[in-house]
């Protein structure tokens, strides 16, 4: 197809407002994100009644900044992309409805877009703008790849294939239960740290003894009762257990667990509500708290504990996103979401992926959490294949990528 190759990316699935223009799905023009947190700090979590009324707010400056930024209009684009789900379905509806309104009255085509694809092309969006050149048909990567969605709602195992000028997903693994993210939110909450917990975590994580606490996954085994279920998560309506392969099965319920007990049996919880009203509830709370105010708050202890569940829960995703790999006979891994942005994990995956003879590659910072360019990104395939939504296009919160 001919034009300007200029595609609006719309995301609003959770906490955060994203609008972007990304010219061929490789060279992005503008990226505007318009954080929520500070509205759900307070919470420990997403508030999805306020999440919504957030995106209703900042939808409409935030799209006039991404095209000023960019220096287009929206006669330059080509078409439209939205997400679609998973997520919150107030949220989710946010976007569509916009990016709807736009499309009919510019007459552009609007293109739906799985999150947790977006999240995938997060990563090729990277390898794609550090080409020289760029071209229509550089968005089919000549490999497949294997790739980990890991962030507060997700931990996804796919088997990323191109064809043609499209790509194909099929569920490799998943989690059971809590995500990874949301498991590193839920500590943070519990020893009194900060939303979201993955920063505080790994911020806090470097001054602990790893190996301290010894944690561990044990093999995660399907239920009978589970079999032709859906896993309990968000996004749960997924392929039936009973078809994953066990081992490549992620469950982080239990070192939630695990850390919670650690924190009754050592008495750590009075320390972790000083610490919580000291940081963000007291009359003397710092304005925007940081992680050296943290720092001089936790003892030993704390910081021993926080420093072996990380190293527990990189450990997990590490052992089998690279098993899950050389099963399938994939010699390239993509890591992704929020999660991606974890120091240590990137660490501890580029040093495997080099003792495996392994290519591993992450999206940029800015493009790990949720953002509008993954999604102008992802939908540049499916604008090349005219894969357009249809006139009736809502939200589904549930939506399912690759079987």
């Amino acid at each position: 197809m001919g034009g300007s190759g200029l595609i609006l990316g719309i995301e609003s699935s959770c906490d955060e407002t994203a609008a972007a223009i990304v010219e061929r799905g490789g060279r992005t023009l503008s990226s505007v994100v318009a954080s929520q947190i500070a509205t759900h700090a307070k919470y420990g979590g997403v508030v999805p009644e306020l999440a919504s009324r957030e995106h209703l707010r900042a939808i409409v400056p935030v799209v006039h900044a991404a095209l000023a930024e960019a220096g287009v209009t929206l006669a330059d684009l080509d078409a439209i992309a939205v997400t679609n789900g998973p997520g919150l379905a107030g949220a989710l509806l946010v976007g569509i409805t916009y990016a709807k309104g736009l499309a009919f009255a510019q007459g552009l085509p609007l293109i739906a877009v799985n999150h947790l694809e977006g999240h995938i092309h997060a990563v090729l969006l990277n390898q794609r703008m550090k080409l020289d050149e760029f071209d229509e048909q550089s968005a089919s990567e000549p490999e497949p790849a294997l790739a980990l969605v890991v962030s507060g709602g997700h931990t996804h195992l796919y088997l990323a294939r191109p064809l043609q000028s499209t790509w194909r997903y099929t569920l490799v693994g998943r989690t059971l239960d809590d995500a990874a993210g949301e498991a590193y939110d839920k500590v943070a909450k519990l020893l009194g740290l900060g939303y979201p917990g993955g920063p505080w975590i790994d911020g806090l994580a470097r001054f602990g003894d790893p190996k301290a606490v010894p944690f561990s996954f044990a093999q995660v085994k399907t239920k009978i009762h589970l079999h032709g279920a859906a896993p309990r998560t968000k996004a749960a309506n997924s392929a039936p257990i009973a078809e994953l392969d066990p081992r490549f099965l992620f469950s982080f319920s239990g070192i939630k667990t695990a850390v919670l007990r650690y924190v009754e049996l050592h008495n750590l919880k009075p320390e972790a509500e000083a610490r919580r009203e000291a940081l963000f509830t007291g009359p003397d709370a710092p304005a925007r708290p940081m992680i050296k105010d943290a720092l001089g708050m936790c003892d030993p202890t704390t910081l021993d504990l926080i420093a072996s569940f990380q190293h527990a829960v990189v450990g997990d995703l590490l052992k089998k996103t690279f098993n899950a790999a050389e099963e399938l006979d994939v010699a390239r891994i993509l890591v992704t979401g929020g999660v991606a942005a974890n120091g240590e994990l990137r660490e501890r995956f580029t040093a495997e992926a080099v003792r495996r003879a392994m290519e591993v590659a992450f999206p940029t910072l800015a493009l790990s959490t949720d953002n509008a360019a993954m999604i102008a990104a992802a939908a540049w395939p499916r604008y090349l294949a005219g894969d357009f939504a249809p006139e009736n296009l809502s939200a589904d919160p549930s939506l399912v990528l690759g079987r």
